[in-house]
């Protein structure tokens, strides 16, 4: 099963569109997973038109239409394995045992809010997934999202994929 992790889109106020790059790869995912900040209603509704499985959360910039459409929390199974989505995990110091706390029944949790990668396994909870902005690089070099791979019960093939620069 071929996994699409991405967050933070920000369309249209980062970005006027999401990259192509991106928008192939949520029709070549069996699931796609969003962490939230949306922005708008629009770009949810591609997501939806597009991905053959969708799980999304709602972030902090996402207003009251998208909060009615999304949870703050989702959780899904997928080939085998049981993950979480959330925007928001709090600050990089102490996440690890904060999630491992929140989220002991978690194989993965995937969130975003901070556009910074990060790729982590907590003791005895959850492998923590941010896939980054595909829009928005902050204080980072590059935008990016992440593709994975489950196969037999095992998340594999975990990779960091960076965008070339907005034209």
């Amino acid at each position: 099963m071929r996994l699409l992790l991405t967050s933070d889109t920000h369309v249209p106020k980062r970005a006027r569109q999401l990259p192509d790059q991106l928008l192939t790869e949520i029709e070549q995912a069996d699931a796609v997973v969003h962490a939230g900040d949306w922005v708008d209603e629009a770009t949810l509704d591609l997501f939806e038109a597009r991905a053959r499985r969708l799980i999304g959360v709602f972030g902090n910039n996402d207003g009251p239409a998208l909060r009615a459409r999304l949870p703050e929390v989702a959780r899904a199974e997928l080939g085998g394995l049981r993950f979480g989505v959330v925007h928001e995990t709090g600050p990089a110091q102490g996440r690890e045992r904060r999630c491992a706390e929140r989220f002991p029944d978690l194989d993965v949790l995937v969130f975003g809010h901070s556009h910074i990668p990060w790729d982590t396994t907590t003791a005895g909870g959850p492998r923590l997934l941010n896939p980054g902005s595909p829009t928005d690089r902050r204080r980072q070099p590059y935008c990016t999202y992440m593709t994975a791979v489950v196969s037999q019960g095992q998340l594999t093939e975990v990779r960091l994929h960076r965008l070339p620069p907005r034209a």
